[in-house]
């Protein structure tokens, strides 16, 4: 008998997505065949450990499911090396220190409140209790401070420095920050979650061959099912000199197959390894690289739209596919902005601004981001259209009659971007 109360919740949810657009920087829309990989038989297999090398019979089928994944994904992004059993990007970041790092060993990462991410060394999360965090922070003008972030690793020496941001719209410069971890004979995460699919298209700088590690999530940019991977391109020996059972000093892609599993995970979601493997066939696809690039184009045509309306960007505009605004001038706080669009079928999230003045349950700010109405078929020319949509609303805020004006709006206008019509 089928669960009517949860199966009408989930087409209510469908109808939502159709209805609205949608603004939220890490979501995206999948494929069907992603989500059809997600629904099968696969989720009922047990896979403690790596294909070839399981703790359970009946393997055989799901090593080939995994395998796949891992090839396609350092296919992908040229890595030598990749592991896919992450559930999330947060569970990747915490493999990753479990293999690099000592409980109270120092890591310098972007300040959350300037752009940078809860699992960076946030006090109120696992990376702050357990190590000694430093932050390094950004610019007047919303870019990353480099000279900081040098002085302050020059200073701490720190094990580990970590680049990547849940709020930045600029690119980064891998190189200059291996330079400094070189100095102090640092490693370097990059936790590429946000522009991962971007970087994978060629469309902005490549972060593998200048740090150590690479982190993302598989949804956001790449447009794959919720969960996390770890990569490689040059392998090399540990430098916590973890030996293995002969002795010898192990390789750092042993080290952190060792921290995924049995490290910080028990059995992989092999069903979501293989919704996986599908995202990451589609990305090998030439249309990916077109797809990339009218996101960079959307985001910049939507930051040019807002600047004309005198919306403040941090740092001007956006080299990927996000931008964070300062409500400021407006006099709205990002919490009244978020709860007011939504009453619109306009979502995104409530974000601090670099120096703001407001708590992070209430913010100066919004952050928008463009993947998700990219995947839907949107162009430049509608950009303009969205941002008089979220306009009319902020402008009209305490109008519950303009805002469920707009609302109507917004259904008749995403109404010609059909999403998953297959679904009915």
């Amino acid at each position: 008998m089928q669960d009517k109360v949860i199966f009408d919740l989930i087409g209510q949810e469908l109808e939502r997505q159709r209805n609205g657009i949608e603004l939220i920087a890490s979501e995206n829309f999948t494929s069907l065949q992603v989500m059809q990989a997600m629904g099968t038989v696969v989720t009922n297999k047990y896979a403690e450990g790596y294909p070839g090398k399981r703790y359970y019979g009946g393997c055989e089928i799901v090593d080939q499911i995994e395998t796949l994944a891992i090839e396609r994904l350092k296919k992908v992004f040229n890595a030598s090396w990749a592991n896919v059993q992450p559930h999330s990007g947060a569970q990747a970041n915490t493999a990753v220190f479990v293999a690099c790092l000592k409980p109270g060993d120092k890591i310098l990462g972007l300040d959350l409140s300037m752009g940078g991410h809860l699992t960076h060394g946030s006090p109120a999360n696992f990376s702050g209790k357990n190590y000694q965090a430093f932050h390094y922070g950004v610019t007047k003008d919303g870019l990353v401070d480099y000279e900081q972030l040098e002085a302050v690793a020059l200073k701490e020496r720190p094990s580990m420095i970590i680049c990547g941001a849940s709020a930045y719209s600029r690119d980064w410069d891998y190189a200059r920050i291996r330079a400094v971890a070189d100095k102090i004979g640092a490693l370097v995460l990059a936790d590429i979650a946000h522009p991962a699919g971007l970087i994978a298209a060629n469309l902005l700088n490549d972060p593998f061959d200048h740090c150590h590690i690479i982190t993302s999530t598989t949804h956001k940019t790449l447009r794959g099912p919720r969960g996390g991977i770890i990569m490689m391109r040059h392998d090399f020996e540990n430098p916590m000199g973890i030996k293995d059972p002969k002795g010898n000093t192990r390789l750092m892609s042993s080290v952190l197959d060792l921290a995924v599993f049995p490290g910080m995970q028990g059995g992989p979601l092999e069903h979501v390894i293989a919704a996986k493997a599908v995202a990451f066939g589609e990305i090998l696809n030439d249309q990916f690289k077109v797809y990339g690039q009218q996101i960079i184009q959307n985001a910049q045509a939507m930051a040019r739209a807002f600047v004309k309306k005198d919306y403040q960007l941090i740092s001007n505009g956006t080299d990927n596919h996000l931008m964070l605004i300062d409500l400021r001038n407006k006099n709205i706080t990002g919490k009244k902005a978020q709860e007011t669009l939504d009453k619109a079928h306009i979502t995104l999230n409530k974000n601090a601004v670099p120096f703001d003045d407001k708590s992070p349950f209430v913010t100066s700010g919004i952050r928008v981001g463009v993947p998700a109405i990219t995947t839907r078929g949107l162009k430049e020319n509608d950009m303009e259209n969205l941002v008089e949509f979220i306009d009319r609303v902020l402008m009209n805020i305490d109008d519950e009659k303009q805002v469920l004006a707009v609302k109507e709006e917004v259904k008749q206008y995403m109404a010609a971007y059909p999403l998953y019509p297959e679904l009915g």
